[in-house]
């Protein structure tokens, strides 16, 4: 009898292991197919098939194996196992390997040695307003789940020592915005209560990198939202693959109108105490092309929408690199991270600051997401602080 019950457990064990290998390798996949220029419309159906088999595996491992067939979970043995999960299996085994290197590089993670300061203040908004901001956009139930975090918004501070920053830009500060995503799903009150945060705070720049309208009604939103935040050197956006999914320009022509300058495909050179800042901006693979850097500049800045574009900075020589898109995975489970990540790196570059010489790389959670969903992963804005160490 012992026996049998230990074999039982054993074998639930090793067929959970292999339900979660399977279950990674979806989401591997899911991950990266969102790092292509696909529309939502062809997405969306591969989304429903991943989340179909991610829950119809297990109960047919169960059923197929567990009970009937080979009956592992009823004293049967594996030598009974037939060629087709067999198969199955092994090719499971590969996610198993995933998941614990997924597991490893999380546990490993620290900021690099250019990042030696971070603090942070959170503001809980619902409490401020006296209630959650909710309207009526898609997925307006996920905002009601216990213990979403969507309306605790994580303000935070990092200082960057970065010695190939010109001596006389000592003290330059950068805010990075990105995702915000209007949907109609969060009251634009949430959106005006960020930004009243974020103009608080004494900047050099804005930077916003992409993913700015869900729904393009929504455009007249801005100036009470983002046009109320202000930078002594001025004010820089990108788009990104949700405003690509609709028409985009008018979202365009809001923003400059209100004064603030369109890095879409193309760079910008400021003077500053005598050196140039060249900043451009990427908003590939979704639209146009990579920027063009002068070759005269004293500092490289890129606005990405996704971090995926990593390697081409790195080979232009860019300096520190601003991107969004990943919202951190918007939910972090303990000891693994992020799970979701659309991008070609799956969960690398979920959320944080990354060193890959030449390149330092910041990438923001975002503030808010079409899935308004958060644990363990608040929405942010980011006060950046370059220190050249001269």
């Amino acid at each position: 009898m012992a026996r049998l019950t230990f074999m039982f457990w054993m074998n639930a064990t090793l067929l959970l292991i292999f339900v979660a290998g399977h279950t990674t390798l979806w989401i591997s996949g899911i991950n990266r197919l969102h790092g292509l220029p696909w529309h939502d419309r062809t997405l969306k159906p591969i989304r429903h098939l991943h989340d179909f088999a991610i829950v119809a595996f297990p109960c047919i491992v169960l059923w197929r194996v567990g009970l009937t067939g080979p009956k592992l979970l009823l004293g049967g043995s594996w030598s009974a196992l037939d060629a087709f999960w067999q198969v199955v299996f092994c090719i499971c085994t590969l996610g198993v390997f995933g998941l614990a290197w997924a597991i490893v590089r999380h546990l490993a993670y620290r900021p690099p040695r250019q990042q030696i300061r971070q603090q942070s203040t959170v503001t809980d908004i619902a409490r401020q307003l006296g209630s959650k901001p909710i309207g009526h956009g898609p997925h307006s139930r996920l905002v009601r789940f216990p213990g979403n975090e969507q309306f605790s918004v994580e303000l935070s501070q990092k200082t960057f020592l970065l010695p190939q920053l010109p001596v006389e830009w000592n003290g330059l500060s950068i805010l990075h915005l990105s995702d915000w995503h209007f949907s109609g799903t969060i009251r634009k009150e949430y959106f005006e209560q960020a930004a009243e945060i974020a103009s608080r705070e004494e900047v050099d720049l804005v930077c916003f990198t992409g993913d700015l309208l869900d729904n393009p009604a929504l455009v007249d939103w801005l100036p009470s939202t983002l046009d109320r935040i202000p930078a002594r050197l001025g004010r820089y956006f990108i788009l990104g693959n949700h405003d690509w999914y609709s028409d985009f320009q008018p979202t365009r022509a809001k923003l400059t109108g209100l004064g603030w300058h369109d890095l879409g495909s193309r760079c910008e050179v400021l003077e500053i105490n005598g050196r140039r800042l060249a900043i451009g901006g990427d908003e590939t693979p979704w639209i146009g092309e990579h920027p063009t850097f002068p070759g005269d500049a004293d500092f490289l800045l890129l606005l990405s929408h996704a971090p995926d574009t990593i390697a081409w900075a790195r080979a232009q020589g860019v300096d520190l690199m601003l991107a969004g898109h990943n919202h951190g995975g918007q939910v972090r489970i303990p000891g693994l991270g992020a799970v979701f990540s659309p991008s070609l790196y799956g969960c690398k570059y979920a959320s944080g600051t990354f060193y890959e010489a030449p390149t330092l790389l910041h990438v923001s959670r975002g503030l808010a997401g079409i899935h308004p969903l958060r644990y363990r992963c608040r929405p942010e804005m980011t006060r950046l602080i370059l220190q050249s160490g001269g």
